[in-house]
């Protein structure tokens, strides 16, 4: 069993707290990793071709930069498992610049958290980045992500 030392705090930049209390980390990729901020348990990497290796558990969504994810379904599942994997791990999302996918994941996380999908983005940009979810067709993916 873990405990709480084995999640984010609030005050760790890029957490964002769903409204159930879970705690996750977006990042930028082309930002360094601050040494001094504990790592993450598990990531997913949300980039247009396979990222680099990382000493925590990972997992990788296809999705190229200012699009959507390549393959849906597994995207869902994969942010599904994060949200689990969230309540008893630090667990961190990101692309690389930490807006755009980034946002977009988050977003959906916020959907699967209760957050209707017409308010996921604000949500989002109210609690992580004002600019979080880039295109049009990124704010319509997180409208129709609760409905699937």
């Amino acid at each position: 069993m873990r405990g709480v030392s084995d999640l984010w705090s609030e005050s760790d930049a890029g957490a964002l707290r769903l409204p159930s209390g879970r705690l996750v980390r977006g990042r930028g990729l082309r930002h360094p990793l601050n040494p001094d901020a504990p790592p993450p348990s598990y990531g997913v990497y949300l980039l247009g071709r396979q990222p680099p290796e990382v000493p925590w558990d990972s997992a990788w969504i296809r999705w190229p930069d200012f699009r959507l994810p390549a393959d849906r379904t597994a995207a869902r599942a994969v942010l599904a498992d994060v949200w689990e994997r969230a309540a008893v791990e630090r667990v961190e999302v990101a692309c690389g610049g930490g807006r755009g996918r980034t946002g977009t994941a988050l977003a959906c996380l916020a959907v699967l958290d209760g957050v209707p999908g017409e308010e996921a983005v604000e949500y989002v940009r109210r609690h992580y980045d004002r600019h979080a979810v880039e295109t049009p067709w990124q704010r319509r993916y997180v409208r129709r992500f609760g409905e699937g």
